[in-house]
């Protein structure tokens, strides 16, 4: 029996060879520990980070839940991608499931401006 990293691995292999990032389209991206989440939006042809967030900033509260951090983390990044100059991208799940944290990311980025 395949383990959960080994089942992510896998799954994060079949997405990533039919997404990537580009100049006008970048990545977005999520990384999910067991206490926060990360978000990064990638360049794939420059190889380059234009933004990142994550709940262990000082301006994603951590008296609330994770899906609500999530949700900050998502809105935050989609400012800074807005501030930025990007207002479309790719997102990439990493191979979590798209529910929980992943979709309160995905929603929040997308209340913020962000196309996808």
């Amino acid at each position: 029996m395949a383990s959960k990293l080994s089942r992510r691995d896998r799954i994060k292999k079949g997405i990533r060879k039919n997404i990537a990032g580009s100049t006008e389209r970048p990545r977005l991206t999520v990384f999910r520990s067991n206490k926060g989440i990360y978000a990064q939006i990638i360049d794939d042809v420059a190889g380059k980070t234009l933004v990142s967030a994550s709940s262990l900033i000082d301006k994603v509260a951590t008296t609330v839940t994770k899906s609500e951090q999530s949700k900050l983390v998502g809105k935050l990044i989609a400012e800074k991608a807005v501030a930025a100059g990007i207002t479309s991208v790719v997102f990439d799940r990493n191979g979590y499931l798209y529910h929980g944290r992943v979709k309160s990311l995905a929603e929040g980025a997308r209340e913020g401006g962000l196309n996808f």
